[in-house]
């Protein structure tokens, strides 16, 4: 079954991980303190027992980022993977809200809608700042944190074309072109063969989402999570650094920065991966994982 708010473009998927994970995709009305009406926020759970996990997927990205991760997580725990505020298939209300402490308050009014429990949190790429800057400011609701090739040392991609007046719609539109995604995840991944056209289906079917750009263009003016070089240090939560041996996009060596000052940390490196292990190499991403959380 695929719910009416997903895009019927939805339809077009053939990979079984992808059929399967849009299948569990729901939407539950979160309240915030910032937002007039509860925000309908897209959500996907499988498993049951232990420690629950939470995956924050990257910037300008949905769930569906961890559809072949999330089966393997779920063998032995409840795994949650959220839409963020702004991103993916959670609706967008009118506002000028598109901003990190937002997105860190929505996170927290969705973890508490519908987890209430102490998580292990995980974030790939943006998804990983977004987890950094919400375990500082929620210590207690983070157990363990996981840090795909994460943003916080590199702010993520340049999109400051954004903040040129007049210009944000015309940066949204080249985003949107399929020939500049297929780069990018051409870019993002080390096996191009792993660049289908399912995978390119799933990374671009929130484009068509109402108000993707003005959500967009608003999160970008915002400066993104250029503050939190800065606070990494902080961290005081057990962290596990996952990082593919051969990312372009973020490069490798903020792996060793993030591992060198985060106290309780420590580096696994995924080899024959780009930017994304999670989606390139899922078994052994989740074997780290899942180690990582029994100890």
């Amino acid at each position: 079954m695929v719910v009416e708010f997903l895009p019927p473009e939805i339809a077009q998927l053939r990979e079984p991980e992808s059929i399967a994970m849009a299948k569990l995709i729901r939407r539950s009305p979160i309240i915030t303190r910032f937002a007039a009406q509860p925000i309908a926020t897209a959500y996907g759970q499988q498993g049951q027992g232990g420690l629950p996990i939470l995956l924050l997927h990257g910037f300008d990205s949905s769930l569906l980022e961890w559809r072949r991760l999330m089966p393997q997580l779920s063998v032995d725990r409840s795994t949650w993977a959220v839409d963020l505020l702004g991103f993916g298939f959670s609706d967008r209300p009118h506002g000028s809200f598109y901003t990190p402490p937002a997105i860190k308050e929505h996170l927290y009014y969705t973890w508490d809608t519908l987890i209430g429990q102490p998580v292990i949190l995980v974030g790939a790429s943006m998804g990983g700042a977004v987890a950094i800057d919400f375990c500082l400011t929620y210590p207690d609701v983070v157990r363990k944190l996981v840090l795909i090739d994460s943003a916080g040392f590199t702010a993520g991609p340049n999109l400051s074309w954004l903040m040129l007046p007049g210009l944000g719609y015309l940066a949204t539109e080249f985003l949107r072109h399929p020939r500049v995604r297929r780069q990018v995840s051409l870019q993002a991944y080390a096996n191009p063969g792993l660049v289908t056209p399912d995978a390119e289906l799933c990374a671009a079917l929130h484009l068509t989402m109402p108000r993707w750009r003005e959500a967009l263009i608003t999160f970008t003016k915002s400066g993104g999570y250029n503050f939190l070089e800065s606070k990494i240090a902080q961290l005081t939560v057990p962290t596990l650094i996952l990082w593919g041996d051969g990312d372009r996009i973020l490069g490798v060596q903020d792996a060793e920065r993030f591992q060198q000052t985060i106290a309780d940390s420590q580096l696994a490196w995924i080899p024959q991966c780009g930017h994304v292990p999670h989606l390139e190499q899922p078994g052994l991403t989740a074997h780290h994982i899942l180690q990582f959380a029994a100890a």
